[in-house]
Order: structure tokens, then sequence, then C-alpha cells
């Protein structure tokens, strides 16, 4: 405690976010990975599908609930196949980097040495601090020390193919049932207004969502969202306009 003359002693004070006793911190950086694949993939699924779903109406009403379940299918395959290849492709990338490192680390152990004390210096450390901090942390696991501080990878960032192709299908799938669900329970003459007005709520909802979930402002998420979504719309829809009239 502190005492000044003539006035009670003054307790220390504690943040509102960390509980009596223990000091507690939450970053919202920790959600970052997942929570971009969540709000892509079900972004995603929604404007795809709502748009097709549109773009077909505006044509030849009958076939939207076939187009409809056809590019959730075939979306969620997409995004499966396309996320499995592109993390597939960096983590080939990261085990070659680790290959390297682990031979670097076998036959030039002074150099690698030298070359993460020099990281940890530039990182504000004095030349005899950062030695020795490096000689430590490659005593006990070199590998793990060179792959996080030199080359960024590290358990939480590695990257695992199979389970993002599998998270990216979900959520675009789950993104998918809401237009699709908008279009069975609208009556025909009403599928245009019922799926845009429907697929822009739930855009906006998930805008908001994600950018809570990310310490951003509510607002400002479901109106970036929501645009793109307004855009992808109206573009389908006269696609579809044009491509009826024709027909």
């Amino acid at each position: 405690m502190c005492y000044v003359a003539g006035r009670r002693p003054m307790r220390p004070t504690r943040t509102p976010f960390a509980p009596p006793g223990r000091h507690a911190e939450g970053h919202r950086t920790g959600r970052v990975g997942w929570l971009r694949a969540a709000v892509l993939g079900a972004n995603d699924g929604i404007i795809s599908t709502a748009s097709l779903v549109v773009g077909v109406a505006a044509a030849r009403p009958e076939a939207a609930l076939t187009a409809a379940v056809a590019g959730l299918v075939a979306g969620a395959m997409s995004m499966a196949a396309g996320e499995y290849v592109s993390v597939s492709s960096q983590s080939d990338a990261e085990q070659a980097d680790l290959k390297r490192e682990q031979w670097e680390l076998e036959h030039q152990r002074e150099f690698e040495l030298e070359e993460l004390a020099t990281i940890y210096q530039k990182r504000g450390l004095a030349p005899e601090l950062a030695r020795e901090v490096a000689t430590q942390l490659m005593a006990k696991d070199a590998l793990g020390a060179h792959a996080r501080d030199e080359l960024g990878i590290s358990d939480s960032l590695s990257t695992r193919p199979l389970v993002a192709a599998l998270a990216s299908a979900l959520m675009f799938a789950v993104g998918a049932l809401l237009p699709l669900l908008a279009l069975l329970l609208s009556p025909p003459a009403w599928v245009l207004p019922v799926v845009t007005t429907s697929t822009l709520v739930f855009l906006a909802v998930l805008g908001a969502a994600a950018a809570f979930a990310g310490g951003a402002r509510a607002m400002t998420g479901a109106v970036r969202v929501s645009f793109w979504g307004a855009l992808a719309l109206g573009f389908s829809a006269l696609v579809g306009s044009l491509f009826g009239v024709v027909a």
C-alpha cells in the first residue's frame, strides 16, 4: 500500500480485465486464423449461392433451386480443394525451410548462433545478453528457436491442410444454406426480393459479428460486407435478366 500524510492508505488499482490474485490478458490476435477462415468461408457461401439464385431466377425461376443446390455442393468442394492445395503449398515451403535450417544447425552451428543473436540485438537486446539468450534457447531447442525467430514458424501458426480444407468447406456450406432456405421458404413470385433482402441481412449480421470478435466496430463490418454483397447480387441479377431476354 501507499501512505500519504493526512490521508487514508490507497489500495493498488486493479485492471478490470484481470481477476483478483492473478494477471490475465486476452489478445484478439489469437483469433485471427480461425476467424478469417470462418468469415471467408461463410461469406463466400452466402454471396456465391445467393448471387447464383438471383441470377438464375432472373432468367429461369424454375431452375433456381437446382442451381442453388449445385452451387452449394460445387462451392464447398471447390473451397476445400483450393484451401487444401494452397495450405499444402505453404506447408511444403515451411518443411523445406525447416530441413535446410536443420542442416545448417548440424554443419554451421556457430554461424547459426551468431545469426540468432543478431536477431535479438535488432529487437533491442545488448550484444552480450542477445548471445546468452541465443545460447540458452539453442541448448534447449535449436531448431524450434530458429523456426520461431528466424523463419516465423510456430506451432500455433503452422499449416494444417486437411483441417483448413474441412473448415472452409463446412463454413461455405453453412453460409450457402442460408440463401437456399430463403429460396425454399419464399413464394415463387417473391424469390428475388426475399432472397436479396435476406442475403443482405445475413451478410450484415456476419460482418458485424466478425468485426465484434476482432475488436472492430460492428457497424463498419456490417456495411463493408453488405456493400460487396449487394454489388454481387446486382450484377448477377443484371446478367440473368439480359440472358433471360435473349433466350
